[in-house]
């Protein structure tokens, strides 16, 4: 299994690029490979531009958005780590999906009554965190409302297999080591299962 892994916080040294090492991490030593796209690090523009609207006179895809489809092509599994700002992804993110996932690679034009996905051989699954706790997250309708739009409307879309979601709430500033330490085991808990899980070796 290969898992394209897409990273989207400004600071190298926060709790979202942690999430996605341990998550690389625990893969890698189960056997799996990995690709870490670290967003912010790559410089990645979200901006769409007119010229790769599909139905512009002078379309033509980006360089960076042909890097990024053909990693993401190699993938197996492609997981988004990031942090809810507003309860919903970075803009950077958004900016990356709606450039590298739209029409013609993650979907094709409308067609026998609709857009066909394209991705239907990958799985999606997300590592998010928030500073508001999981229960408030929940309570508030906020949690129902992003998986409704970030998770199953996108792998609908793309035919990607939706095989979870899992944020952590309460990541503050000042927690203590010990407080980091246990929420990134359970990303390693989490990261270990989907790969044991979904592994080549197994027939589904």
């Amino acid at each position: 299994m290969h898992h394209l892994i897409v990273a989207a916080h400004p600071n190298p040294h926060s709790f979202t690029p942690s999430m996605a090492k341990a998550y690389a991490q625990t893969v890698e030593g189960l056997g799996q490979t990995t690709n870490l796209r670290d967003l912010y690090r790559l410089a990645f523009d979200p901006r769409l531009p007119a010229n790769e609207l599909p139905w512009a006179e002078t379309f033509f895809v980006g360089e960076d958005v042909l890097r990024e489809q053909a990693a993401a092509r190699e993938a197996d599994v492609i997981v988004p780590v990031y942090p809810l700002w507003f309860n919903a992804a970075p803009a950077i993110l958004k900016g990356y999906l709606d450039r590298v996932f739209g029409l013609g690679f993650g979907f094709t034009e409308h067609r026998g009554g609709g857009n066909q996905p394209l991705l239907g051989d990958r799985k999606l699954v997300s590592f998010s965190c928030s500073g508001a706790p999981q229960h408030w997250v929940e309570s508030s309708g906020a949690w129902a409302a992003m998986q409704t739009h970030s998770d199953h409307h996108l792998a609908a879309v793309t035919g990607m297999q939706l095989i979870g979601h899992h944020n952590i709430g309460g990541i503050l500033p000042d927690m203590a080591k010990e407080t980091i330490d246990r929420h990134l085991n359970d990303v390693r808990r989490h990261a270990g299962a989907i790969a044991q899980a979904y592994s080549s070796a197994d027939p589904s």
